[in-house]
């Protein structure tokens, strides 16, 4: 079965910049060569939800797992954390549509 990490946070206030430049140059190449799928990314305009959502694809649980907890996956969180703050990841059956 596949499985979805939903990853949220909000970007800390005046690390927009560095934040995009993170996220293009290292966070998001780093996280396709672990083997994740990217499938969506979405930002928040408005309301009370984190600004920022990113899904991936995992063919599996056990892979999933796997990779969140590898050194290589640690690292490039440590630095994304140096960017974003309300950080919070988690991992679902994948299903049709948007999930959070």
């Amino acid at each position: 079965m596949n499985v979805k990490v939903i990853m949220s946070w909000d970007i800390k206030e005046g690390q927009e910049q560095e934040y995009f430049e993170f996220v293009v140059r290292s966070f998001m190449p780093g996280v396709q060569k672990l083997g994740l799928a990217l499938s969506d990314a979405w930002v928040t305009i408005y309301g009370e939800q984190p600004q920022i959502l990113v899904g991936a694809v995992v063919p599996g649980f056990e892979k999933a797992q796997k990779i969140i907890n590898s050194e290589a996956w640690q690292e490039l969180n440590h630095h994304l954390l140096d960017y974003v703050k309300n950080y919070q990841l988690k991992l679902t059956p994948l299903a049709g549509g948007f999930q959070f």
